[in-house]
């Protein structure tokens, strides 16, 4: 069966429907936060309306926020490969990680040590620097080749060694769509008795994720980034979880994802967390079988479509006088992520144009990616960014090349 096609995804996206101007909106700032299907906030009123409620009393709205809450847990799990035991619920990814690593910082000594990335978004670096001052933890940084926008591997095995406590990496740079081959580099920080730390957050629209295959042991992802409200996911490997001195007031849950969601969890959020895990599966065509089989379906041809459309907008875009362009080229494998500026015009400002001039909503900044626009060279303005989504068309693609022409040759 094939993946839905894009006139029918977009059909329920009712977002789709605003203009700006004398132009349809056309949203390009998926990596930032995606637009969602219908089903997501009619799930999530559907329960503020008719089972709002705190959980683990006996009468139906709580048994109902129980039943929703574990729902939520199940999708997850289904989405990541995980248990629905070990998926954690939160505010975004990187509260849950500043709560993780204070968590697993509480077991580490004075010289321990940790590996970040400099091509990570801060989300997934400050955290466990913190740990410095905190613990006296020492961070090492696995650098970034500028030119190729991809890390270093050949000097990762030079920052390992049985001090090594944790190692943080990014599955997939929310900046440059760099794709980070994760497994080997897993195998290589578990064999010096390192943990493993994946954040999925770009990589989760666009992958099909599995946390046993990538051998992490704790991976995090953020459901509005594919289609989902506004939380965080943090899948945890199930023994750490019941054992790590997690910080949590006395009568909270003293087993299961509870111990680590710390105050009541956003029910609603969760409800339609769910709701989008359920509609990426309708995409798939086929009318049986397991959820999981039907993001695999999903996932299977998505990157292929999504590939499509950032051949198209990379190849229109490097054509036009003035505009560079970062990351590795579609023809390696990649997320549908592009960054670029124009020479002589702040990112702000190309932005602002594109919006007003062509009815397209790109992002610019560093994206909390700060040290690759440092790496880069591209202080104080940082880049434009344009993602391909599930609902972006050719059409939208060519108005962006069109109107970045337009802006670069003075127009």
């Amino acid at each position: 069966m094939a993946l839905a096609a894009t006139t029918d995804i977009r059909s329920h996206f009712p977002a789709l429907k605003r203009t700006h101007g004398a132009f349809p909106v056309a949203y390009f700032d998926g990596p930032g936060g995606t637009q969602v299907p219908s089903s997501v906030p009619i799930a999530m009123a559907d329960y503020l309306y008719h089972r709002n409620s705190n959980a683990r009393w006996p009468f139906p709205t709580s048994a109902e926020t129980d039943r929703i809450r574990h729902q939520a847990r199940e999708a997850m799990a289904d989405f990541l490969g995980g248990k629905a035991e070990e998926v954690v619920f939160g505010a975004n990814m990187t509260t849950l990680t500043y709560h993780l690593s204070r968590a697993l910082g509480a077991e580490m000594e004075p010289d321990d040590e940790v590996v970040v990335t400099e091509l990570d978004h801060h989300g997934n670096v400050d955290p466990w620097k913190a740990l410095e001052t905190e613990r006296g933890v020492r961070v090492k940084t696995l650098p970034m080749i500028p030119e190729a926008g991809t890390l270093d591997l050949e000097r990762f095995p030079d920052l390992l060694n049985k001090k090594t406590r944790l190692v943080a990496l990014g599955a997939a740079s929310n900046i440059l769509g760099t794709l980070t081959d994760i497994p080997p580099l897993a195998r290589m920080a578990k064999e010096v008795g390192a943990k493993v730390f994946v954040d999925a957050v770009h990589l989760a629209p666009h992958r099909r994720i599995r946390v046993e295959e990538m051998g992490c042991d704790y991976l995090a992802c953020s459901p509005y980034k594919f289609y989902g409200p506004h939380m965080g996911v943090l899948w945890i490997k199930g023994e750490l979880l019941e054992t790590m001195p997690v910080p949590k007031v006395a009568p909270a849950p003293k087993t299961g994802p509870g111990r680590f969601e710390s105050g009541t969890i956003n029910s609603e959020g969760m409800a339609g967390t769910t709701a989008a895990v359920e509609f990426l599966c309708t995409l798939s065509g086929l009318e049986s079988g397991t959820r999981p089989e039907k993001l695999d379906a999903v996932f299977a041809e998505l990157p292929e479509r999504e590939g499509a459309l950032l051949e198209r907008l990379w190849v229109g875009l490097a054509d036009q006088p003035g505009v560079r362009l970062f990351g590795p080229p579609p023809t390696e494998d990649r997320a549908p992520t592009l960054s670029f500026v124009v020479d002589g015009l702040p990112a702000r400002e190309v932005s602002a144009r594109l919006a007003d001039e062509s009815g397209v909503f790109l992002s610019h900044g560093d994206f909390y990616a700060a040290t690759v626009v440092d790496r880069l060279g591209l202080r104080p303005h940082g880049m434009v960014r344009a993602g391909v989504s599930i609902y972006t068309t050719e059409e939208e693609v060519d108005r962006v090349v069109e109107g970045v022409g337009k802006i670069s040759s003075g127009g």
